[in-house]
Order: C-alpha cells, then structure tokens, then sequence
C-alpha cells in the first residue's frame, strides 16, 4: 500500500511538474516574451523552467497540437508566425464567435454588467490620445472579457480562446503607433448600448461590425506594402 501510494505521488508530482511548465511556457508566448517564428531550444527552455528535457518535449507537443508553436524534424520548435491570409481568416472566426457572445451577453446583462463594462468604456475614452495606447489595449482586452463573462456562454468563450488571437494582435500591430485606432471607443460603445437595451441581434451585428473594421486595418496595413502612408493602426 505504501508503495502505491508512493508512486501515485511520483506520477502526480511529474505530472504538477509539466502542467505548470506548460503554463508558464504558454503565458511567455502569449505576453510577447518570443519573437513570431523564435527558435525554442530544449536546453535554453529546461534552464529557464527547470524542468527535464523530457518535460520540455511533452509541453512542446501540447503546444504545437494547440497550434501555438510549429515542429519540424529534427529542426526543434518554433514559435508560431501567422501570414496575413492565416491572420485574416483568425479575424474572420473571432467575428462570428464574438458576434454571438456579444448576443448573449445582450440578453443576459445585468446592472453590475452594464456597470462595468460602462466604466472600462469611460476609461478607455482617457486613453484615446498619444500615448495612450498601451493602457487603452489592457482596457479594450477587459472590455472583451467582461463581455464573455457576461455572456456566460463557456463553450462559445472556449472556442474564442482557441484561436490564438493574441499572437496575431502581436506579430501585426504597429510597434510604432502610441495613439488607439480613432473609431474604436465608439465602436466599443456602439456594442454597449445594444447590450444595455438588452438587444441580442444588434449586439451581434455591432460586434461584427468593430471586428471587419480591425481586419480591415489589419489588410490595409499589411497586405499593400507600396502605399503606407494611408495606413491605420488596429485595436480590437
């Protein structure tokens, strides 16, 4: 019995081991800590999360399997790099699945809801200005997120976080803008008032509407090359 026990703790506490380096691994991609397309060595990855190169592999398989790094044969991992077809079509889905999460969110709102996300709107109106744009995402990212709270759809929520939109958001925004794209707030507020007067179909089509705007900067800005100088910045 002692030895059961024993080995269970053994195969418990590897197991601890590779979830949290998974975890740590999966918040330095998604905070920009590597580069689109960064090389990722076993033997740089095992000293920093100090863990097995056994380990490594096994969180480098679930990460690739989830698409946030590529493999190739005897060529190690890569952080993942998106082209602008791959980027778009990302956009493409998060637009369908928020719209519907918008909607929910529309008919299932309560006054605490609508209060909070009343004030990250206000917020975000402080920090449309140069040099606000850094606050502004961390607003406009809550803003997104109390919006699937309020949804409280997990399946539709579950699906949006598969999409990797945030290392999209990170290879494509343009590191040299410090002012927030002039139509967001509004857009954002346009979502609000839909899901104040409790409108699922308008909340919906309001959603659509911000997300086609952030593809389309995102094509202008990166699909015609030749002609920068009428490019927007995009936030979502």
């Amino acid at each position: 019995m002692v030895i059961a026990v024993g080995n269970e703790t053994g195969a418990d506490s590897v197991a601890n081991r590779t979830a949290q380096a998974y975890q740590d691994l999966r918040t330095l991609i998604l905070s920009g800590h590597y580069a689109p397309d960064s090389r990722l060595t076993e033997s740089e990855l095992t000293a920093q999360l100090g863990v097995s190169r056994g380990t490594i592999r096994s969180v480098l398989a679930r990460l690739a399997q989830e698409g946030y790094v590529t493999t190739e044969v005897n060529r190690g991992a890569r952080t993942r790099s998106f082209t602008v077809d791959e980027a778009v079509e990302i956009l493409e889905t998060r637009a369908v699945l928020e719209a519907a999460l918008a909607a929910k969110a529309a008919e299932r709102a309560t006054e605490e809801d609508i209060a909070a996300m009343t004030e990250t709107c206000r917020r975000m109106w402080d920090h449309q200005k140069p040099g606000g744009r850094d606050e502004y995402v961390r607003l406009n990212h809550r803003f997104h997120e109390q919006i699937r709270q309020t949804a409280r759809q997990s399946t539709l929520t579950r699906f949006v976080d598969s999409l990797l939109y945030p290392l999209v958001l990170r290879q494509y925004s343009n590191a040299d803008r410090t002012n927030p794209r002039l139509d967001s707030v509004k857009e954002h507020e346009a979502i609000l008032a839909c899901i104040v007067t409790h409108n699922p179909e308008a909340a919906a089509a309001a959603m659509r509407h911000h997300l086609s705007a952030v593809r389309r900067a995102l094509q202008l800005n990166f699909s015609v090359p030749d002609d920068t100088s009428s490019a927007h910045g995009h936030d979502c």
